[in-house]
Formats: C-alpha cells, structure tokens, sequence
C-alpha cells in the first residue's frame, strides 16, 4: 500500500486518506484520459443513500482554497506515467471529517470495477459499499 502525503494550506502533512497502489494506478488511468491536465480526482460524502450517507467521485479540474489535496506519486511501470507522474485526490472539508483514517482501495474482480472505501467512521455499509452510516457517538 501507498503512504499518502497530504498538503493543506494551514496543516502540515498528516495521515488523512490512505490510498492503495490499486487505486493511485485506476485514478491514474482515468486521468491520463482527460486532455486537461489540470483535472483530478474529487472525492466528497452527501446525504442519501440506503444507509444514511453517500460516497461521490468526480474529475474535478479545479481545486478549491479550502480544499485538503491528497497526492500520490505514480509508479514508473504504469502505464499511465506517460501522462501522470503523480495524482491529486480533492476533498472538501465536511467530507474531510467523515474520510479522515480511511482507505481509498480499486477493485476489478466477478462483483464488477470500484473504488471502496474502507472507513473507521462508518457503523454501517450497504451491499454496494457506496453507502454507509456513521458511529452513533460521530452523528450528533
């Protein structure tokens, strides 16, 4: 697995978001499919879902003041470093508190392509893994 740096503008690097080689190597390939090479890979949580909250991802090409701007270097014998060397992953800060500890991962085996996110936040996910609830003493 991948150690992930974090830069924000008013905190020094810490451990926000782990992200596995898989999933820098996935985010890669998309990325290098985009002619903009300013967009990157956003991740935010929403209400909705069968469990409560839901994970989003979108390419997002810009990054907001108080975004926290996870990056990860792209390993040489990926395909994807042509055009990649490193990828940036944006979080806003409401979604930064539910994802802080957590794992970015990719899966490609017989249930389908995903990211997951393995979350100590979460009480409860749903089948799809894009849903879940929040520990009862995180939700008040």
């Amino acid at each position: 697995m991948s150690q992930a740096s974090v830069y924000t503008p008013s905190v020094n690097a810490n451990d926000y978001l782990k992200v596995t080689s898989a999933a820098i190597t996935r985010i890669a390939e998309l990325l290098a499919e985009e002619e903009d090479a300013a967009t990157q890979l956003r991740i935010y949580i929403e209400g909705g879902g069968c469990s409560g909250f839901q994970y989003g991802f979108i390419l997002d090409e810009e990054r907001k003041e108080d975004d926290t701007m996870v990056s990860c270097p792209v390993a040489k014998d990926d395909a994807a470093y042509k055009t990649r060397t490193e990828i940036h992953i944006y979080i806003d800060p409401l979604s930064l508190q539910y994802l802080t500890g957590a794992e970015l991962d990719y899966k490609d085996d017989v249930e389908g392509q995903r990211f997951i996110i393995r979350n100590p936040h979460a009480q409860t996910t749903c089948g799809c893994g894009n849903s879940f609830s929040l520990k009862e003493e995180e939700s008040d």
